[in-house]
């Protein structure tokens, strides 16, 4: 890794919210979570689950959907619930779904600032009724026309962007808030990638080498 790209990748994990991640339930389409992660990577979240219950594992993400950054943003996958949850809960206790009821949270009146996942569900039937329930509460994302949902992918972004914009205003991304051995640790990964990236593009251990 160069000297202009690593001082790229350290700006960006200084930059990474550890109190912040995203749950995605049976989602089908892999190109909607690609997209997600795009989305992810932009607002400084490094680490997302996947739980397929309703669905096989995905071996593969849509790379032109993710722009790239499924080489940025590591991808958890769990084929059960429960799992996924109890592994999430261990740095994210407060868990909310996004899902329209009756006594959902309007997305602008809740608090981001508090370390949280975010569930979402399925192109077609949303979240589960078992991860709903197994949640702290739900949001819901104000919507004036007369189809009443979103992209999945776009949803997520509009939330994540709401959650990047309180989080700016409380400060959180003026100092580093990851421990500096899990930066070092993502970074090590990264450049790993990047070399193997280069080795099989060029073919050669030698055309993996960047230079000073």
């Amino acid at each position: 890794m160069n000297k202009v790209r690593k001082k790229k990748v350290e700006s960006v994990l200084k930059l990474r919210q550890p109190d912040l991640t995203v749950i995605l339930e049976n989602i089908w389409d892999p190109h909607n979570i690609s997209a997600i992660m795009r989305s992810c990577d932009a607002v400084g979240i490094s680490e997302i689950f996947v739980v397929n219950t309703a669905l096989p594992k995905h071996q593969n993400w849509g790379f032109r959907s993710s722009a790239g950054a499924l080489k940025w943003v590591i991808v958890h996958q769990f084929d059960n619930l429960d799992l996924c949850l109890a592994e999430v809960r261990k740095w994210h206790p407060n868990i909310y779904a996004t899902h329209l009821t009756a006594v959902s949270t309007d997305l602008f009146a809740m608090d981001f600032t508090q370390p949280m996942a975010l569930v979402f569900g399925n192109e077609h039937d949303g979240c589960s009724p078992e991860v709903v329930a197994a949640c702290n509460g739900t949001i819901s994302i104000p919507q004036m026309g007369m189809v009443q949902s979103l992209n999945v992918s776009v949803a997520c972004a509009v939330t994540l962007y709401e959650a990047l914009r309180q989080k700016r205003e409380a400060g959180h991304y003026d100092e580093p808030r990851l421990p500096a051995d899990k930066r070092d640790q993502i970074q090590a990964r990264w450049g790993d990638y990047e070399i193997l990236q280069r080795i099989q593009r060029d073919g050669s251990q030698e055309g993996g080498v960047s230079k000073e």
